[in-house]
């Protein structure tokens, strides 16, 4: 299932998520099920390897593209070729980048957050925390964001 081009609003309050570094989700974790979804599915995506994370805990899942196949501008990475990871199975959520425009609609939405690095002027506007997938329509809706970051990575 894709999603439209303008996000359907996220369902219920927002989660609770760490104000500083590390940033971590910290309430409405997703099932370690849906995270194992994901993952599977982020696997595929073109040119991406997995791997450790160069920014995060141990246990964060990476995705990393080959430098051939990592095209998009910097601001499309979290860092080096890392387009996106996923978090542990304690938190459950992602950060990637977007476009701005498309952050900013993720945000409006209430899929994810700016990550505080951004919000501070730190790092630019397209580094986002999404929100881990509460079931299984959510699943779709993170799944599509992940490729998205895929193209803003790759294009």
């Amino acid at each position: 299932m894709a999603i439209q081009h303008h996000l359907s609003s996220r369902s219920g309050p927002k989660p609770r998520t760490g104000p500083a570094i590390p940033h971590q989700q910290l309430s409405q974790i997703a099932p370690a099920e849906l995270q194992e979804q994901l993952w599977s599915r982020m696997l595929t995506l073109a040119g991406a390897t997995a791997g450790r994370s160069n920014i995060s805990f141990p246990e964060t899942r990476a995705l990393h593209l080959a430098p051939e196949a990592a095209a998009g501008p910097a601001e499309a990475f979290l860092i080096g070729t890392e387009f996106a990871h996923l978090h542990g199975v304690e938190d459950g959520s992602l950060h990637l980048a977007l476009p701005e425009s498309e952050a900013q609609e993720v945000v409006a939405a209430g899929w994810g957050e700016l990550h505080p690095l951004a919000r501070e002027g730190r790092r630019p506007p397209t580094l986002l925390m999404v929100f881990g997938p509460r079931d299984e329509h959510e699943l779709e809706i993170v799944w599509e964001l992940v490729r998205r970051s895929h193209r803003f990575a790759t294009s």
